[in-house]
């Protein structure tokens, strides 16, 4: 799981994102409201339904390209539970959350590679990449 997870209130724009994204070598950010975990933007998100759509990013808020249907773990959930999530849901990313759903980290296909014990195998030397950009 990567611990603490960037994070950006609703109304944050698409630019804010973007620039966390590219500073920390990341491809989502949570989406929170009083703290509280309310969606998560990739960025893909910003693509797709902001930048293809001709939104301005300096100006649209997170709130208008963001999921907001999310399917969570809790911190004790373990490995396997995530895992079926993800299998079951089709979803690349998982976010841990408190019992008030106060964001606590984000489970990835990356840190399931990682955990899972894969050795030199395909997906693990990808996860294991830095950024290349």
């Amino acid at each position: 799981m990567t611990r603490r997870p960037q994070a950006l209130p609703l109304d944050a724009t698409l630019y804010e994102a973007a620039r966390i994204m590219r500073d920390e070598g990341i491809g989502d950010v949570l989406v929170t409201l009083g703290g509280r975990l309310c969606g998560l933007v990739t960025d893909r998100d910003i693509v797709v339904r902001g930048v293809a759509e001709r939104r301005d990013a300096s100006h649209t808020p997170l709130g208008e390209v963001c999921s907001a249907d999310l399917v969570t773990v809790g911190p004790d959930d373990d490995l396997d539970t995530a895992a079926r999530l993800m299998r079951d849901q089709a979803i690349r990313r998982l976010p841990v959350v408190d019992a008030e759903r106060r964001p606590l980290g984000i489970v990835s296909i990356g840190d399931l590679a990682r955990a899972d014990g894969m050795g030199p195998g395909v997906l693990a030397g990808i996860c294991q990449a830095p950024p290349n950009f």
